[in-house]
């Protein structure tokens, strides 16, 4: 009995020391989960700050060209108190407003919690730079610690890309996306030359493209963009930018050029043919494997002068506009960034004739080393058929 009662009490002893240990534990823990969080909260609170002063900053270096400064409770008044909520991206949400003066606005408002204010910075640097009737004019802006708020002109047509993805909707006639198309064309042309500072858009995709009442097509959204001296060639970047299915080779992997102006072809060129198929160009639920990629299908097409299968083509003005946009697109999303044509380039093929234009090689399979090839690839386009 004496026994027992000894192991009894190591026992006891044992399970004390345990429990002790177990809570001490647990102590430990807690003190170091507790710090990691103050630590996070910290480095939060550090970047809201550096974000904060990035902002000021930049607003003393621009504030002779920036928009009007608006007060968030002007803001909060203008939209209502974010009533009319008009739709969402990666950056934030855009709601519906109207100034005091009658005029309809779109206002975003950033989320608090993206990059260190870069994303303000660029949109208002680069469209303070800008006025042209294809690019968005940028009314005003809101900085009130970390909330932030931009104020464009209200777009009564929205995005482009509910008029090519919604198949439910009408088809816009090949006239009207032809003008889209164009007009898009001279935006870029003069992001890229027509103003004192070039500006990079790096995220042309429908989806960025805005439509008046009159269908004009306006470039918006700004967040990406890089401004750089109108004499330079080459940009330098840190990583890849923009949307997938848009973003240029050379975004991804310097082997395949330098990062340009032409970075925005490409992903103008992946626009217009998505505007040509109204489709998405990349479409992993097609019945047929050789439609899985448009452009790759629509080049087979053209090379082979088949049927090139389009919808709402009815007349051979249709068909002219229809086949000068494919093979616009198509020079434009070439793998080689020199085998792409600048943007004023793009505007002469667009407003010339047709038959004053060549099939390009085949992009997709297109090499730094494809130039040399160049030539003896160019085909003629006397007859390419597109349905009716």
């Amino acid at each position: 009995m004496y026994g027992f009662d000894i192991i009894l009490s190591c026992s006891m002893t044992a399970l004390s020391v345990g429990a002790s240990g177990i809570a001490a534990a647990i102590v430990v823990f807690c003190f170091w989960k507790m710090k990691c969080i103050s630590r996070k909260l910290m480095t939060l609170s550090k970047k809201k700050t550096e974000s904060a002063k990035n902002v000021e900053q930049f607003l003393m270096n621009y504030g002779s060209i920036s928009p009007t400064r608006y007060e968030y409770s002007e803001i909060k008044r203008m939209t209502n108190s974010f009533q009319d909520k008009l739709g969402k991206g990666g950056y934030g949400s855009v709601f519906k407003g109207k100034l005091d003066d009658g005029r309809m606005v779109a206002v975003k408002l950033l989320s608090e919690s993206k990059g260190n204010g870069d994303e303000f910075i660029n949109e208002v640097a680069s469209i303070s730079r800008t006025s042209h009737v294809n690019i968005v004019t940028l009314l005003g802006f809101c900085v009130k610690g970390s909330k932030r708020a931009l104020v464009y002109e209200f777009m009564p047509n929205g995005s482009l890309e509910k008029f090519i993805y919604d198949s439910t909707r009408p088809h816009l006639g090949w006239k009207t996306l032809y003008d889209i198309t164009l007009g898009i064309a001279r935006g870029l042309e003069y992001l890229h030359r027509g103003c004192n500072t070039r500006i990079l858009h790096f995220d042309i995709k429908p989806h960025n493209i805005l439509l008046d009442k009159d269908f004009c097509p306006k470039i918006s959204d700004f967040g990406l963009s890089k401004l750089c001296m109108a004499k330079e060639s080459v940009v330098s970047l840190r990583g890849a930018r923009g949307t997938p299915g848009f973003i240029a080779p050379e975004l991804i992997s310097r082997n395949f050029g330098a990062v340009s102006y032409k970075s925005d072809v490409y992903s103008y060129g992946m626009m217009v043919l998505e505007i040509v198929g109204g489709r998405k160009n990349v479409n992993t639920g097609a019945t047929n494997s050789s439609q899985i990629y448009f452009p790759q299908w629509i080049y087979n097409n053209v090379e082979q002068s088949r049927d090139l299968g389009l919808q709402g083509v009815t007349t051979p003005e249709d068909e002219e506009i229809a086949t000068k946009m494919v093979l616009v697109g198509l020079w434009c999303i070439q793998m080689d960034p020199s085998n792409r044509p600048p943007m004023n380039e793009v505007l002469e093929m667009l407003e010339g004739g047709v038959d004053e234009l060549q099939i390009p090689p085949k992009p997709f399979l297109s090499s730094p080393s494809i130039s040399s090839l160049q030539n003896d690839s160019i085909v003629s386009i006397s007859s390419i058929p597109t349905a009716r």
